[in-house]
């Protein structure tokens, strides 16, 4: 299970983040999770249930995810298409000079924070 190992990096980066902008309170973290990361959502949500009440900035703060579709671009034909549907072999031409465009990703796309001016 590496979503843990995941969840410890994502919470190492919002520290960074807060530091450098005086944040004092994250609320929520919303995630951008490629279709076939390899990431388990049901694993990542209980590491990051099972991590933030042991991370003072993270306590309170709720997770989101947002599923990014895998697509895979042929470079004979010039098409993108489902990977997940269709895998490596494009449905167009039956070409097997592929590659994933998209969907492999786990980027931090929005994070809702109170800085420590907003408190005062």
């Amino acid at each position: 299970m590496h979503e843990l190992s995941i969840v410890t990096h994502v919470a190492k980066t919002l520290d960074e983040l807060a530091e450098e902008n005086h944040i004092s309170k994250i609320g929520s973290v919303t995630l951008e999770v490629g279709e076939v990361s390899g990431i388990m959502t049901d694993y990542f949500e209980d590491c990051w249930n099972y991590f933030k009440v042991k991370h003072p900035l993270l306590k309170e703060a709720k997770l989101k995810i947002e599923i990014i579709p895998a697509i895979t671009f042929c470079e004979d034909c010039k098409k993108e298409y489902e990977t997940v549907k269709y895998g490596k072999i494009c449905p167009h031409c039956g070409s097997e000079h592929t590659y994933l465009k998209i969907g492999n990703e786990c980027t931090i796309k929005e994070i809702e924070a109170e800085t420590e001016e907003s408190q005062g």
